[in-house]
């Protein structure tokens, strides 16, 4: 009987392992799938920002007066300041919310990269810090400082130093990866 009982419970171990691996692999192909029908930026016709993008920008944020538009290769943007907070934000050939930016601060990163950036940059002047709050419903990619970055939430933080312009991109895990030079 005890000989019966330990292969069930083994059996029910590496049937659990099992399970596990077969779920990691599902996520991982799932990710790669949604990589493969990631929509591509598609330039946008005209100079004039689209009515959908401004009805879409209404149905996600409200009618905010005074929001100021304005059209990129391709976004449809608006800045606009609600609950006191300026953001712009992003909308796709598609007139669906790719993201939005704000500015932070520092001491806004996590920690672990504050602590990071303060050893490894030590000297460097630190810049502005934006946000990019992605919407998680839509997966075009976004472009930032001519840099195209696959949609998720992320830190951009400028430094300098002498001649040496360029951004860091900070997860909110508190990863700190080089972005991008700065071009003026």
């Amino acid at each position: 009987m005890k000989k019966i009982f330990i292969l069930f419970a083994v059996s029910v171990v590496t049937l659990a392992a099992n399970a596990q691996q077969i779920a990691q692999v599902s996520k991982k192909e799932v990710k790669e799938e949604k990589k493969e029908v990631r929509k591509e930026k598609r330039q946008l016709a005209g100079q004039q920002v689209s009515y959908q993008s401004k009805q879409a920008f209404i149905g996600d944020f409200g009618n905010i007066p005074n929001a100021v538009w304005h059209r990129d290769n391709f976004f449809d943007a608006v800045k606009f300041t609600k609950d006191g907070i300026t953001q712009t934000a992003y909308y796709d050939d598609k007139f669906e919310l790719v993201g939005t930016l704000f500015t932070k601060s520092f001491e806004d990163l996590p920690k672990t990269a504050q602590d990071y950036i303060n050893k490894k940059y030590a000297g460097y002047q630190k810049g502005r810090v934006i946000m990019f709050d992605d919407n998680e419903f839509n997966d075009t990619d976004m472009m930032l400082y001519g840099v195209k970055f696959e949609d998720a939430d992320n830190y951009f933080m400028e430094m300098k130093k002498g001649k040496q312009d360029f951004v860091l991109q900070v997860t909110p895990e508190g990863n700190v990866l080089f972005f991008a030079e700065m071009h003026k």
